[in-house]
C-alpha cells in the first residue's frame, strides 16, 4: 500500500477542503433546504445527523473512497478476528468480544477467549445478584447499600458516563460512587457520606499498578479496617478488575472477587469487561446484558453496513477530515463568525 498522504484521494481531499473553505453552514442550508435528508443516517432507535458539519456530497464521497482505498474492509474483519491490529502495543483490539453472543470461537494469539469471557459474565451476574438481594454482607453484618468505584481513565469514565445515564434504572436504596483525582480531596468527600460496614469498593486497573488508584485504593482499606477488627474486612469490602491477579491478591482481595481485565481489552473500550461491574450491580445484570447486546448489533452493522450507510465508518471519516485537512480552525472559525453577523 502506498504511503496515505501520497495517495491520489488524500489529495484530492486536500485541494476540495480549500475549495470548500468559502462555504459556510448558512450557505450551505440556504442551497439546500433539503439537507438534513441528505446529510443523516439511522439504524434501529439511534439518528446521526451529521448535517451541521461543514461537509458536501463531494467531501464525503472522497472520504468514503478515501476508506475504500486504505482497505477498511479488511481491517475491520482483521479486528473481528483478533488480530494484531493495535501496532504500537503488539497487541489484539477485541473489545467486540465482550458482546458477542453466538458461541463461535474469537482467537487470540492461537486460543479462543468466549469461554472466559461467558464465565467472566457468569460471575458477574453472580455478584451483582448477591448484591442487589442484600446476600452480600459487609463485617458488621449489613447488605451492601454503596458501591466505590476506584480507577482512571477508562476504568472510571466509561461506567461513570453510562451509570449516570441509566440512572432510571438504578436499584432504590444502592448508590454507586465513581473516585478517580488522585487528589485526597476527591476521596475523602465521597467517604464521609457513607457508611464503612456497608460500602463495597471495586479496584478498577489493568495493571494493579496505577498510581492514583492504588493510592485511593490504600486511603480506603485504612477507612475500613480502622473499623472493624474482623481480619477477614479486606475480602468482604473489596473486589478487583484487573489482569494482575498477583497484586491484587496481595493487597488482599479473594482470589473469588478478583476478575480478569484481558491484555486485548483497550482501556477506551473496558467499559464491557467487569470494568462495568459497577454498572452491572447498579441497574442489574439483565440490563448490563441488554446494553451489551446493543453494542453488539452495532457491531454487527459496523461489520456489514456500506460505507454510506455505517453510522461508526461516517463519524470517523468526519473526525479524519477535520484533523487531517485543516478544516477545524479555518471552517470553525467561519462559521462563528456567520453565526455572530
Amino acid at each position: 500500500m502506498s504511503r496515505l498522504t501520497d495517495m491520489p484521494v488524500w489529495k484530492a481531499l486536500q485541494q476540495h477542503q480549500e475549495s470548500l473553505a468559502s462555504h459556510s453552514l448558512r450557505d450551505m442550508f440556504a442551497a439546500d433546504t433539503k439537507r438534513f435528508n441528505s446529510f443523516s443516517l439511522q439504524f434501529g432507535d439511534i439518528l446521526l445527523d451529521y448535517s451541521k458539519n461543514q461537509v458536501s456530497k463531494d467531501t464525503m464521497a472522497l472520504l468514503y473512497e478515501l476508506a475504500e482505498q486504505c482497505d477498511l474492509s479488511d481491517w475491520i474483519d482483521r479486528m473481528f478476528r483478533g488480530e494484531q491490529i493495535n501496532h504500537t502495543e503488539q497487541r489484539a483490539v477485541l473489545h467486540t468480544a465482550l458482546r458477542k453472543q453466538a458461541n463461535a470461537p474469537v482467537y487470540v494469539a492461537g486460543v479462543d477467549v468466549m469461554p472466559e469471557v461467558r464465565e467472566a459474565l457468569a460471575r458477574m451476574r453472580s455478584l451483582a445478584g448477591r448484591i442487589r438481594a442484600g446476600e452480600w454482607k459487609g463485617f458488621s453484618g449489613q447488605p451492601i447499600t454503596d458501591i466505590v468505584n476506584l480507577g482512571v481513565g477508562g476504568s472510571d469514565l466509561g461506567p461513570k458516563m453510562v451509570a449516570a445515564a441509566l440512572h432510571p434504572y438504578g436499584q432504590p436504596g444502592l448508590h454507586v460512587h465513581f473516585v478517580s483525582n488522585v487528589d485526597p480531596s476527591h476521596i475523602s468527600d465521597t467517604l464521609r457520606t457513607l457508611n464503612p460496614a456497608t460500602t463495597l469498593f471495586i479496584i478498577s486497573s489493568k495493571s494493579f499498578t496505577t498510581q492514583d488508584t492504588l493510592a485511593n485504593a490504600a486511603v480506603a482499606r485504612k477507612w475500613i479496617t480502622a473499623v472493624s477488627v474482623d481480619t477477614a474486612a479486606i475480602s468482604r469490602h473489596f473486589v478487583a478488575v484487573t489482569n494482575n491477579i498477583t497484586a491484587a491478591s496481595e493487597f488482599g482481595i479473594a482470589a473469588e472477587n478478583i476478575f480478569k481485565m484481558w491484555d486485548w481489552v483497550g482501556g477506551r473500550y473496558s467499559l464491557w469487561s467487569a470494568i462495568g461491574l459497577s454498572v452491572a450491580i447498579y441497574i442489574g445484570m439483565e440490563n448490563f446484558e441488554a446494553l451489551l447486546d446493543g453494542a453488539r448489533e452495532m457491531d454487527e452493522h459496523f461489520q456489514t453496513a456500506p460505507w454510506q450507510e455505517n453510522l461508526p465508518v461516517t463519524l470517523a471519516l468526519i473526525g479524519i477530515w477535520y484533523i487531517n485537512f485543516g478544516s477545524s480552525e479555518k471552517l470553525v472559525g467561519k462559521n462563528i463568525a456567520n453565526l455572530e453577523q
